[in-house]
């Protein structure tokens, strides 16, 4: 299945954190959007990795998703080698995306910067055709040699550490839906009848902040909630009124 839009992030629950707006804009235009999440979350302080792949699965269909995966990465402990670069490229020669969106250059889980590097390396190393691949990623895995691929581009998420976006999408329609997906993860944010362990994404003030967040970049482009985004390179368009 191609896909136009790949999210690849560390987390369960980091796409819908960083971009479910923007992924409910792009499956109401009809685009067909996957996400890979990388690992279970399996050191998250809630929960368990069952239950945050069931989690994961409801999201997707709130979300309206084409495919969702898990690369089963030891959450903390995978590594930008060898090893997890040619498992994620064949995940990405499998999806041939035409767009990528993966985490945050940087911030306050270590996970987050690691996890984007390792995907810029992989979406890179991707489209070389000396490097071989198969295609042996979840149920439908055919087993066969895959053709090289490499998307047109890798977009980051903006998560906990504010990051001057480079473009920001306006998800004010789809604000609600949003805020839906991450309510699928209940083990994972505010729910004061929870007998789970307080940590720092679960309390009341954290779902405040995503709130704010939202209307901060909304505000800077003259709408109600935005998503920001950051991009390594210049972005280019052959029609200036695409900026409008």
């Amino acid at each position: 299945m191609k896909l136009d839009l790949l999210v690849i992030a560390v987390h369960p629950d980091d796409a819908e954190l960083g971009c479910a707006g923007t992924i409910l804009s792009l499956v109401a235009q009809g685009k067909k959007v996957g996400i890979v999440d990388l690992t279970r979350g399996e050191l998250g302080t809630r929960g368990t990795p069952e239950i945050r792949l069931q989690e994961a699965a409801d999201a997707a269909q709130i979300l309206g998703l084409s495919a969702r995966e898990n690369m089963g990465f030891r959450d903390g402990f995978f590594r930008n080698d060898e090893e997890h670069q040619k498992a994620l490229i064949s995940a990405i020669r499998k999806y041939q995306p035409e767009i990528v969106i993966t985490n945050a250059v940087h911030d306050r889980h270590p996970d987050h910067g690691r996890a984007s590097e390792l995907v810029v390396d992989a979406c890179f190393y991707s489209g070389l055709r000396m490097i071989k691949t198969i295609d042996n990623l979840g149920d439908d895995a055919t087993g066969d040699e895959q053709a090289a691929w490499r998307p047109k581009i890798v977009y980051h998420l903006i998560q906990d550490r504010y990051i001057k976006p480079d473009f920001i999408v306006d998800i004010t329609d789809f604000y609600a839906k949003k805020q839906e997906s991450l309510l699928a993860y209940k083990s994972q944010f505010y729910d004061p009848a929870s007998t789970e362990p307080m940590s720092y994404i679960a309390s009341q003030e954290f779902m405040e902040f995503l709130r704010a967040r939202a209307e901060e970049f909304g505000h800077v482009i003259g709408v109600k909630y935005g998503e920001g985004f950051t991009v390594d390179r210049t972005i280019g368009v052959k029609d200036i009124f695409a900026l409008t």
